[in-house]
Order: structure tokens, then sequence, then C-alpha cells
């Protein structure tokens, strides 16, 4: 009976160690590299935002107009107009990617500004107020003045969609502080919905 017993908790360790040692799917995937297409996927993808990105910042940063200039350029970063059937997605991280690569690659020919909106909000949020004990001098502490761009930069994703695929057009513009649209580019998917 003993014998029979070690029998059944051994056959018990060895089907619990089989069962641990199993690989079931998840356990077995990896992540998908953000620069390939992944397999299933549909819509916009990570390679788009990597792809689209580094081609904005080498077509701007080798653009003869930046280059010849003698000053260096200041730019603040907007936001991504999303025209596409998807509205309330966010798709500002088109943008991000690219503000990094323009500071990353720039050298020093560009400098990016925070957005003003933004700024305030972070200097109302963590500038302790000096000097004005009734709050009537308005949040945050005197600053320096801000720096004024000289440009902005922005995109729009536009999208005509089909029965199983949609065309996306991503348009990167930047435009001088008077209006005018000094440098834009786009990049074109197609992509199943």
């Amino acid at each position: 009976m003993k014998h029979w017993i070690n029998l059944t908790v051994l056959s018990a360790v060895i089907l619990a160690a089989g069962l641990a040692c199993s690989h079931d799917k998840k356990h077995d995937r990896v992540r998908p590299p953000v620069d390939e297409l992944s397999d299933g996927g549909r819509g916009l993808q990570g390679k788009d935002v990597i792809s689209s990105t580094d081609q904005m910042a080498a077509d701007l940063l080798s653009w003869p107009a930046l280059n010849a200039s003698h000053t260096q350029w200041t730019i603040v970063v907007d936001h991504v107009e999303n025209l596409s059937t998807s509205q309330r997605q966010n798709l500002d991280i088109f943008l991000q990617r690219l503000r990094s690569r323009l500071v990353n690659m720039g050298q020093g020919r560009v400098q990016l500004v925070e957005n003003l909106q933004k700024f305030n909000d972070l200097k109302a949020r963590e500038l302790e107020p000096t000097g004005d004990r009734y709050g009537q001098g308005g949040p945050g502490a005197p600053t320096k003045k801000n720096v004024q761009p000289d440009y902005f930069l922005w995109a729009r994703v536009s999208e005509m969609p089909n029965r199983e695929t949609s065309f996306f057009l991503i348009t990167f513009s930047l435009a001088k502080i008077d209006r005018t649209i000094v440098w834009e580019n786009d990049y074109p998917v197609s992509v199943y919905r």
C-alpha cells in the first residue's frame, strides 16, 4: 500500500511539473518588432509611426531653406487633426515621435518650444506662487520672457475607407507665424480594415 501511495505521489509531481513546463501560446509570444507590420493587425500600426516620422524628420532637416538659414528655427508642435473614421482616436503619437526625432537629429538647427497652454498648465501646477499672498498676481513665479515660436508644426490624418481597406494620407505641415506654409510632406498608406 505504501508503495502505491509513493507511486501516486510521484505521478502527481511529474504531472504537475509537466503542466508547469508546458508552453501555451501566451507564454511563447514575444513582442512584435515596432518597425514591422504585425500579423493580423488592422489599421495604422507602429510601423507607420516609425516610418512616417523618420521620413518627415529626414526630409525637414535636409530641407535647403532650413540648412541655409543663419538663425535657429524655433518651432512649436501642435497636434494631429484626425479626419479619419475613428475621430475619437488620439493620433498625436505621430507628432510626439517626430518631435523627439527633430530634437535628437536637429544638431542645433531647430529649437522646439512647449505648446503655450501645456507650458502654462505645468507652470501653474508646479511653481509656487511668490510675493502675492492674495493670489491677485496670477499663478506661478515670475519668469523670463517666453521664447516665441517662429514656426508651427502640425499634422492631419485623412482617410478614404473602402470595403476591406482604408487609404490614409498623413500630412505634416510647417507654417511661419504669418500662416504661410513653408514645408509640407505626406505619408500615404493603405491598410486592411
